[in-house]
């Protein structure tokens, strides 16, 4: 399905993926000209990607970028038990698989890679970025989920109690939460469409989803010093949902040479849709400004891969005339 959206093209698509199991796929494309750079979007836990992210993909193709999006197994229009993570680690090649198959078509090889992901889609875009350190070019992240707040980590004892728990009872909704929308979303308007929208999940967390989210964020918090692409990380410091301090920490913990931070003073989670316009406008102006600056800046890979091709022949010239 195509449509046209304020000259943009709007197209959707279902893939399978290795376990048989049917994922949606969309994109924004900017009508009539080359697209700057592939964005590829991670959205959060229990959203998806044509509703809630509709506003993120077509201010991006507007600025000039072609954006990709896809629903994780039981989220969205994707098959699978709705707001169900059998394992984190499947979910991260299924975006692996799919966002390279993109990259590796002939008309995009040459064109520079970034990922975007917020909330829990942070934590898939580091983890796409620890499966192949030097693939992307650069990452946006919108309020990442990197770490257990030191008040909220589970005792050994706990952790060991729920491992058990999954396998018996892996599906049941028996996490108590409070409702992330309430808390997560500033706009009363912006609460109702996600609270109306099908497609994301409204449930209490069950259980095997909560130990994979819990699980991850262990697992990232150890490593934030191997972050080494270049990163802006934008977040709310009003925000109750994913700690702003942590995104701190992972600025300041990480290798990247290129990296930037900005907190937004009362805003709070969902920043890039659940704010008052004027708040919106200035967070997509800074990741576009930010974009923009990475695209304007060239396409390192490109001098990295001329480099390795260009010692390739040489290694061969040198091989040619040993064996002469």
């Amino acid at each position: 399905m195509a449509q046209d959206i304020e000259n943009i093209i709007y197209e959707e698509e279902f893939i399978l993926n290795p376990r048989g199991l049917k994922l949606f796929t969309c994109r924004w494309l900017p009508v009539n000209q080359e697209p700057k750079a592939l964005i590829f979007i991670c959205h959060g836990y229990a959203m998806e990607c044509s509703i809630s992210m509709k506003d993120t993909g077509i201010r991006l193709a507007k600025a000039g970028f072609a954006v990709y999006g896809i629903d994780y197994v039981g989220h969205g229009k994707s098959s699978g038990l709705q707001g169900y993570i059998p394992c984190f680690d499947e979910l991260v090649d299924d975006c692996s698989d799919y966002f390279t198959s993109i990259c590796e078509k002939k008309e995009n090889k040459k064109k520079l890679r970034f990922l975007l992901g917020e909330s829990m889609g942070g934590a898939v875009v580091l983890l796409l970025h620890w499966k192949k350190p030097s693939y992307w070019d650069g990452a946006v992240l919108v309020a990442p989920m990197c770490k257990i707040a030191e008040e909220m980590r589970p005792h050994p004892v706990v952790l060991n109690i729920l491992s058990k728990l999954c396998k018996i009872i892996p599906t049941w909704k028996i996490i108590p939460t409070q409702d992330i929308v309430d808390i997560a979303i500033k706009s009363p308007e912006r609460r109702e469409e996600v609270r109306s929208n099908p497609y994301c999940y409204k449930g209490k967390p069950r259980l095997k989803t909560g130990n994979e989210l819990l699980l991850v964020s262990l697992e990232i918090e150890k490593k934030l010093d191997q972050v080494s692409l270049p990163f802006i990380i934008v977040h709310g410091e009003a925000d109750i949902v994913t700690d702003p301090s942590v995104s701190k920490l992972l600025y300041e913990s990480a290798s990247s040479t290129v990296k930037t931070l900005k907190l937004y003073p009362g805003m709070w989670h969902a920043l890039t849709s659940g704010e008052p316009l004027e708040s919106i406008n200035l967070v997509f102006s800074d990741i576009v400004a930010w974009l923009d600056e990475r695209t304007a800046a060239g396409n390192p890979r490109s001098e990295r891969e001329r480099k390795a091709e260009h010692d390739a022949q040489l290694v061969g010239v040198h091989n040619e005339k040993t064996i002469a």
